[in-house]
């Protein structure tokens, strides 16, 4: 049983309605605090870096990685306000959904690790262990900082759902039971479902062993570094992992016929972005800081795998996913 697909919507209203507006506000406006402190240590300032701050040792290192970020962030506020205006319904497809892939994987890990790293500070209380050495920056930074990254991920994700609906909404309504199963690019889809899904495990197994408290794989130095923030946030790559490979079975072989199109489609765009968005961050920033041989921060080759497959991962998904979004536009 098939459906049949409505056209598109029709062109939008001159001015986005209120909710729209307000939504927007609140994307540009939660850039300010993170754009301001990385203008001010680009500009040489230690706003909120304390003494002995590994930051300090590296001057031209931290001001192309601060210029980058105030670039990255900035993208947030041209989203938003293409979101919102007329003229964003004539931007081709590929230059809004790579962009908006990007910021959906740099955001939903710290939408969802942040609280978690929360709840396990409140649990914890005074009795969770510290990282050795000067603090890499200060504790109202990452609060500042990760409170406004939440704000962008909410707002900027509901304008673009938002967006997707009135442009390209009629590519996932219906249930999975209704989708053909047999089309020209079932066979590629399915195939780049079961790779992806193979090599997922590795990183799942080896972030939940690293949630779990295992040191397998990890230099001496990032293992001495561990706090009850790495074991959340390793929690959090595993459940992504997790939800990637779910989201891509059950979009390329029709499994839970009764599940509706949008559902396997949110689980493989929020978890194929977020594994190769921070793959690629946590590989790079890994090799970045690592020291001399022998020195205990250069990554070891279990990490470098880890995360070179997580990224590889999240590119198949995304592979998969056009793939079934380009036939079902046909």
């Amino acid at each position: 049983m098939t459906t049949t697909l409505p056209g598109p919507a029709p062109a939008p209203p001159a001015h986005p309605s209120r909710p729209r507006a307000v939504l927007r506000a609140a994307a540009i406006l939660s850039c300010g605090p993170y754009l301001a402190l990385k203008t001010v240590w680009v500009a040489g300032g230690r706003t909120g870096i304390p003494d002995g701050s590994t930051l300090l040792d590296h001057r031209g290192a931290m001001i192309a990685g601060n210029s980058g970020s105030v670039l990255l962030d900035s993208c947030v506020i041209v989203l938003a306000l293409l979101l919102t205006q007329p003229w964003g319904r004539r931007v081709p497809a590929w230059l809004l959904i790579l962009p908006m892939w990007v910021a959906t994987g740099l955001l939903a890990p710290v939408m969802t690790g942040f609280p978690v790293q929360l709840l396990v500070h409140g649990l914890a209380g005074s009795t969770a262990p510290a990282a050795p050495g000067p603090p890499f920056l200060d504790e109202w930074v990452f609060d500042v900082v990760y409170a406004g990254f939440i704000v962008q991920g909410l707002a900027l994700g509901t304008l673009f759902v938002l967006y997707a609906r009135d442009r390209w909404g009629h590519l996932w309504r219906g249930r999975a039971g209704e989708l053909p199963a047999r089309t020209p690019t079932a066979p590629v889809q399915r195939a780049t479902a079961v790779a992806a899904t193979v090599f997922a495990l590795l990183p799942c197994v080896m972030h939940t062993l690293w949630a779990c408290g295992v040191r397998a794989g990890l230099g001496t130095a990032r293992a001495a570094d561990r706090t009850g923030d790495f074991y959340a946030l390793e929690a959090v790559f595993a459940v992504f992992t997790a939800v990637t490979a779910a989201g891509v079975l059950l979009l390329a072989f029709r499994w839970s016929g009764r599940l509706p199109v949008r559902v396997p489609l949110a689980l493989s765009w929020t978890g194929s972005s977020a594994l190769a968005c921070w793959g690629g961050w946590l590989l790079l920033s890994s090799l970045a800081s690592g020291g001399p041989a022998g020195s205990g921060r250069t990554p070891t080759q279990l990490m470098t795998l880890t995360y070179s497959v997580q990224m590889t991962v999240g590119m198949l998904v995304l592979t998969a996913g056009a793939c079934f979004l380009a036939e079902r536009d046909r």
